[in-house]
Protein backbone atom coordinates (compact mmCIF):
# COMPACT_ATOMS: atom_id res chain seq x y z
CA UNK A 1 0.00 0.00 0.00
CA UNK A 2 1.35 3.55 -0.68
CA UNK A 3 1.85 5.74 2.17
CA UNK A 4 -0.82 8.00 2.92
CA UNK A 5 0.32 11.73 1.39
CA UNK A 6 1.13 14.54 3.71
CA UNK A 7 1.25 17.94 3.68
CA UNK A 8 2.64 20.80 5.88
CA UNK A 9 2.87 24.30 5.63
CA UNK A 10 1.02 27.91 6.92
CA UNK A 11 -1.68 30.12 5.25
CA UNK A 12 -1.45 34.11 6.49
CA UNK A 13 -3.66 35.30 8.71
CA UNK A 14 -4.15 39.27 9.81
CA UNK A 15 -0.45 39.60 9.11
CA UNK A 16 0.60 36.08 10.76
CA UNK A 17 1.03 32.47 9.96
CA UNK A 18 -1.38 29.59 10.93
CA UNK A 19 -0.09 26.02 10.96
CA UNK A 20 -1.29 23.18 9.64
CA UNK A 21 -0.89 19.69 8.41
CA UNK A 22 -2.83 17.88 5.58
CA UNK A 23 -2.89 14.16 5.80
CA UNK A 24 -5.03 12.37 2.70
CA UNK A 25 -5.83 14.26 -0.67
CA UNK A 26 -8.86 16.46 0.20
CA UNK A 27 -11.83 16.59 -2.30
CA UNK A 28 -11.43 12.90 -3.11
CA UNK A 29 -15.22 12.18 -2.59
CA UNK A 30 -14.79 12.46 1.47
CA UNK A 31 -15.27 15.49 3.38
CA UNK A 32 -12.17 16.67 5.42
CA UNK A 33 -11.51 15.84 8.79
CA UNK A 34 -10.43 19.32 10.63
CA UNK A 35 -9.21 19.02 14.67
CA UNK A 36 -9.53 21.85 16.43
CA UNK A 37 -7.32 21.19 19.92
CA UNK A 38 -8.17 22.42 22.98
CA UNK A 39 -6.33 24.93 25.89
CA UNK A 40 -6.57 27.90 24.03
CA UNK A 41 -3.00 28.02 23.68
CA UNK A 42 -2.28 23.85 23.19
CA UNK A 43 -1.08 22.58 20.23
CA UNK A 44 -2.15 19.77 17.48
CA UNK A 45 0.32 17.30 18.73
CA UNK A 46 -1.79 15.43 21.22
CA UNK A 47 -4.76 14.69 18.46
CA UNK A 48 -1.91 13.42 16.04
CA UNK A 49 -3.52 10.17 16.08
CA UNK A 50 -6.65 11.28 13.96
CA UNK A 51 -4.25 11.77 10.44
CA UNK A 52 -4.94 7.48 10.74
CA UNK A 53 -8.78 8.20 9.60
CA UNK A 54 -7.31 9.32 6.02
CA UNK A 55 -6.06 5.41 5.82
CA UNK A 56 -9.74 4.73 5.68
CA UNK A 57 -10.10 7.58 3.40
CA UNK A 58 -11.01 10.69 5.54
CA UNK A 59 -8.44 13.47 4.48
CA UNK A 60 -7.61 14.99 7.72
CA UNK A 61 -6.08 18.91 9.22
CA UNK A 62 -4.69 19.70 11.93
CA UNK A 63 -3.45 22.78 12.92
CA UNK A 64 -1.91 25.21 15.75
CA UNK A 65 -4.33 27.98 16.53
CA UNK A 66 -2.44 30.98 16.47
CA UNK A 67 0.04 31.74 19.33
CA UNK A 68 1.77 28.39 19.71
CA UNK A 69 3.26 25.05 18.13
CA UNK A 70 4.03 26.09 14.72
CA UNK A 71 1.81 29.11 13.89
CA UNK A 72 2.86 33.06 15.07
CA UNK A 73 3.79 33.52 18.58
CA UNK A 74 2.37 36.87 19.71
CA UNK A 75 3.94 36.91 23.66
CA UNK A 76 3.95 40.79 23.36
CA UNK A 77 0.03 41.02 22.39
CA UNK A 78 -2.58 43.04 24.39
CA UNK A 79 -4.53 40.53 26.58
CA UNK A 80 -7.76 42.06 24.84
CA UNK A 81 -6.44 40.50 21.35
CA UNK A 82 -6.95 36.88 22.69
CA UNK A 83 -10.88 36.53 22.40
CA UNK A 84 -13.01 33.84 20.74
CA UNK A 85 -13.74 35.86 17.83
CA UNK A 86 -10.11 35.55 16.71
CA UNK A 87 -9.70 32.22 16.32
CA UNK A 88 -13.32 31.88 14.31
CA UNK A 89 -11.75 34.33 11.90
CA UNK A 90 -8.61 32.21 12.06
CA UNK A 91 -10.82 28.82 11.72
CA UNK A 92 -12.62 30.31 8.27
CA UNK A 93 -9.39 31.69 6.86
CA UNK A 94 -8.09 28.31 7.40
CA UNK A 95 -11.01 26.16 5.92
CA UNK A 96 -10.76 29.04 2.48
CA UNK A 97 -6.84 28.64 2.10
CA UNK A 98 -6.95 25.51 1.40
CA UNK A 99 -9.83 24.94 -0.44
CA UNK A 100 -11.82 22.51 1.49
CA UNK A 101 -14.68 25.23 3.06
CA UNK A 102 -17.35 23.79 0.77
CA UNK A 103 -16.71 20.13 2.33
CA UNK A 104 -15.48 19.31 6.18
CA UNK A 105 -16.26 18.28 9.29
CA UNK A 106 -15.02 19.93 12.62
CA UNK A 107 -13.64 17.82 15.49
CA UNK A 108 -13.42 20.00 18.38
CA UNK A 109 -12.00 18.82 21.45
CA UNK A 110 -12.30 20.20 24.73
CA UNK A 111 -12.00 24.59 24.38
CA UNK A 112 -11.59 23.39 20.58
CA UNK A 113 -15.38 21.79 20.87
CA UNK A 114 -17.05 24.89 22.40
CA UNK A 115 -15.00 26.54 19.28
CA UNK A 116 -16.42 23.83 17.01
CA UNK A 117 -20.06 24.48 17.92
CA UNK A 118 -20.20 28.33 17.93
CA UNK A 119 -18.80 27.80 14.02
CA UNK A 120 -21.34 25.66 13.41
CA UNK A 121 -24.31 27.46 15.16
CA UNK A 122 -23.40 30.15 11.56
CA UNK A 123 -24.66 27.19 9.80
CA UNK A 124 -21.37 27.36 7.24
CA UNK A 125 -22.50 25.57 3.91
CA UNK A 126 -19.82 23.29 3.66
CA UNK A 127 -20.48 21.62 6.74
CA UNK A 128 -21.26 18.00 6.29
CA UNK A 129 -21.07 17.27 10.58
CA UNK A 130 -19.51 17.78 14.27
CA UNK A 131 -18.02 16.13 16.77
CA UNK A 132 -17.58 17.80 20.07
CA UNK A 133 -15.12 15.81 22.50
CA UNK A 134 -14.35 16.76 26.16
CA UNK A 135 -15.90 20.18 26.00
CA UNK A 136 -17.86 21.82 28.42
CA UNK A 137 -21.12 24.14 26.92
CA UNK A 138 -20.47 27.03 29.52
CA UNK A 139 -17.01 27.88 31.08
CA UNK A 140 -19.64 28.73 34.33
CA UNK A 141 -20.75 25.17 34.60
CA UNK A 142 -17.26 24.81 34.19
CA UNK A 143 -16.08 26.40 37.13
CA UNK A 144 -19.27 25.20 39.23
CA UNK A 145 -18.15 21.58 38.24
CA UNK A 146 -14.39 22.24 39.14
CA UNK A 147 -15.43 22.68 42.61
CA UNK A 148 -17.23 19.34 42.80
CA UNK A 149 -14.56 17.79 41.55
CA UNK A 150 -11.64 19.40 43.66
CA UNK A 151 -13.72 18.45 46.38
CA UNK A 152 -13.13 15.06 45.48
CA UNK A 153 -9.26 14.89 45.77
CA UNK A 154 -7.41 13.13 48.16
CA UNK A 155 -7.47 14.78 52.04
CA UNK A 156 -5.14 18.23 51.83
CA UNK A 157 -4.93 18.58 47.86
CA UNK A 158 -7.63 21.33 47.62
CA UNK A 159 -6.26 22.54 50.99
CA UNK A 160 -2.78 23.00 49.16
CA UNK A 161 -4.10 24.42 45.74
CA UNK A 162 -6.58 27.36 47.38
CA UNK A 163 -3.36 28.22 49.66
CA UNK A 164 -1.03 29.21 46.87
CA UNK A 165 -4.02 30.76 44.66
CA UNK A 166 -5.09 32.89 46.99
CA UNK A 167 -1.32 34.08 47.71
CA UNK A 168 -1.04 34.33 44.08
CA UNK A 169 1.91 31.56 43.92
CA UNK A 170 0.36 29.54 41.40
CA UNK A 171 3.71 28.87 40.31
CA UNK A 172 5.18 26.68 43.43
CA UNK A 173 6.68 23.21 42.89
CA UNK A 174 3.96 22.70 46.06
CA UNK A 175 0.74 23.69 44.00
CA UNK A 176 1.89 22.15 40.57
CA UNK A 177 2.43 18.58 42.36
CA UNK A 178 -0.93 19.17 43.90
CA UNK A 179 -2.07 20.08 40.30
CA UNK A 180 -0.86 16.98 38.91
CA UNK A 181 -2.77 15.21 41.50
CA UNK A 182 -5.82 16.32 39.64
CA UNK A 183 -4.48 15.86 36.31
CA UNK A 184 -3.89 12.46 37.03
CA UNK A 185 -7.71 11.47 37.86
CA UNK A 186 -9.11 14.21 35.26
CA UNK A 187 -7.37 14.84 32.39
CA UNK A 188 -5.01 11.72 31.67
CA UNK A 189 -5.31 8.44 33.73
CA UNK A 190 -2.18 6.81 31.85
CA UNK A 191 1.20 6.71 34.01
CA UNK A 192 3.54 8.04 32.65
CA UNK A 193 1.34 10.56 29.61
CA UNK A 194 1.53 9.48 26.40
CA UNK A 195 4.41 11.50 24.20
CA UNK A 196 1.62 13.50 22.10
CA UNK A 197 0.15 14.45 25.17
CA UNK A 198 3.23 15.62 26.81
CA UNK A 199 4.36 17.51 23.28
CA UNK A 200 1.45 19.46 23.60
CA UNK A 201 1.81 20.22 27.47
CA UNK A 202 5.21 21.56 26.93
CA UNK A 203 4.71 23.49 23.95
CA UNK A 204 2.04 25.28 25.99
CA UNK A 205 4.66 25.68 29.06
CA UNK A 206 7.01 27.14 27.07
CA UNK A 207 4.65 29.48 25.77
CA UNK A 208 1.59 30.56 27.92
CA UNK A 209 0.42 33.14 26.64
CA UNK A 210 -2.78 32.73 24.98
CA UNK A 211 -3.80 29.63 28.02
CA UNK A 212 -2.78 32.47 30.59
CA UNK A 213 -4.73 34.77 29.16
CA UNK A 214 -7.78 33.53 28.20
CA UNK A 215 -7.52 30.37 30.76
CA UNK A 216 -5.36 30.67 34.01
CA UNK A 217 -2.72 28.85 35.47
CA UNK A 218 -4.56 25.59 35.53
CA UNK A 219 -7.71 23.37 33.94
CA UNK A 220 -9.88 24.28 37.31
CA UNK A 221 -8.63 27.45 38.16
CA UNK A 222 -10.31 29.70 35.33
CA UNK A 223 -9.35 33.20 35.81
CA UNK A 224 -8.70 34.45 32.41
CA UNK A 225 -11.22 36.05 29.95
CA UNK A 226 -13.30 32.93 29.16
CA UNK A 227 -14.39 32.69 32.63
CA UNK A 228 -17.71 33.97 32.04
CA UNK A 229 -17.69 32.53 28.35
CA UNK A 230 -20.92 30.39 26.78
CA UNK A 231 -22.32 28.60 23.53
CA UNK A 232 -25.47 27.32 24.85
CA UNK A 233 -27.33 30.11 23.34
CA UNK A 234 -25.86 29.37 20.39
CA UNK A 235 -26.68 25.41 20.77
CA UNK A 236 -30.48 25.10 18.98
CA UNK A 237 -29.19 26.89 15.64
CA UNK A 238 -26.97 23.46 15.19
CA UNK A 239 -28.42 21.68 12.08
CA UNK A 240 -25.30 18.79 11.08
CA UNK A 241 -25.51 15.91 12.52
CA UNK A 242 -23.51 16.01 15.63
CA UNK A 243 -21.71 13.35 17.85
CA UNK A 244 -21.04 14.38 21.51
CA UNK A 245 -18.05 12.02 23.12
CA UNK A 246 -16.95 12.79 26.92
CA UNK A 247 -15.05 10.45 29.44
CA UNK A 248 -16.77 8.91 32.66
CA UNK A 249 -13.97 10.54 35.02
CA UNK A 250 -13.99 13.65 32.39
CA UNK A 251 -13.53 17.42 33.82
CA UNK A 252 -15.64 18.15 31.05
CA UNK A 253 -18.68 16.14 34.12
CA UNK A 254 -22.07 15.40 32.09
CA UNK A 255 -23.40 18.69 33.86
CA UNK A 256 -20.66 20.77 31.25
CA UNK A 257 -21.93 18.45 28.36
CA UNK A 258 -25.36 17.94 29.12
CA UNK A 259 -26.66 21.19 27.11
CA UNK A 260 -25.03 19.44 23.96
CA UNK A 261 -27.19 16.93 23.50
CA UNK A 262 -30.41 18.56 25.22
CA UNK A 263 -30.29 21.34 22.80
CA UNK A 264 -28.17 20.63 19.42
CA UNK A 265 -31.45 19.22 17.34
CA UNK A 266 -30.21 15.06 16.73
CA UNK A 267 -27.22 15.15 18.77
CA UNK A 268 -26.15 11.96 19.98
CA UNK A 269 -23.92 11.62 23.27
CA UNK A 270 -21.72 8.59 23.94
CA UNK A 271 -19.17 8.45 27.68
CA UNK A 272 -16.34 6.17 27.36
CA UNK A 273 -16.04 4.46 30.70
CA UNK A 274 -12.66 3.98 30.95
CA UNK A 275 -11.46 7.88 30.15
CA UNK A 276 -11.35 10.90 31.41
CA UNK A 277 -10.02 14.41 29.21
CA UNK A 278 -8.20 11.87 26.42
CA UNK A 279 -10.31 9.03 25.46
CA UNK A 280 -8.45 9.47 22.38
CA UNK A 281 -5.07 8.22 24.38
CA UNK A 282 -6.90 6.41 27.26
CA UNK A 283 -9.68 4.19 25.55
CA UNK A 284 -8.66 4.68 22.21
CA UNK A 285 -10.21 0.91 20.75
CA UNK A 286 -13.27 2.21 21.34
CA UNK A 287 -13.06 5.87 20.67
CA UNK A 288 -12.27 4.92 17.29
CA UNK A 289 -15.01 2.49 16.71
CA UNK A 290 -17.35 5.34 18.04
CA UNK A 291 -15.51 8.45 16.00
CA UNK A 292 -15.20 5.92 12.97
CA UNK A 293 -18.84 4.74 12.91
CA UNK A 294 -20.28 8.88 13.07
CA UNK A 295 -18.10 9.40 10.36
CA UNK A 296 -19.27 6.44 8.27
CA UNK A 297 -23.25 7.56 9.33
CA UNK A 298 -21.73 11.29 7.85
CA UNK A 299 -20.25 9.65 4.60
CA UNK A 300 -23.15 8.12 3.88
CA UNK A 301 -26.01 10.45 4.54
CA UNK A 302 -24.03 12.87 1.95
CA UNK A 303 -25.74 16.23 1.88
CA UNK A 304 -25.89 18.15 5.25
CA UNK A 305 -29.86 17.70 6.70
CA UNK A 306 -32.22 20.32 4.58
CA UNK A 307 -33.44 23.39 7.12
CA UNK A 308 -35.84 26.55 6.76
CA UNK A 309 -33.49 29.08 6.72
CA UNK A 310 -33.48 32.08 8.78
CA UNK A 311 -34.54 29.78 11.80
Amino acid sequence: MAPTPTAKGTVPFRGHETWYRVTGQPGQGRPALVVLHGGPGSTHDYLIGLADFAERGWPVVHYDQLGNGGSTHLPDADPGFWVPELFLDELDNLLNRLGIADDYILFGQSWGGMLAARHASDRPAGLRGLVIANAPASYRLWLSEMDVLRAQLPPGVDETLRRHEAAGTTDSEEYLQAMLVFYGRHVCRIDPWPRELMASYMETWTDPTVYRTMNGPNEFHVIGSLRDWSVIDCLPRIDVPTLVLSGRHDEATPVTVRPFEELIPGARWEILENSSHSPHLEEPERFYEVLGAFLDSVGANGARTTTVSGG
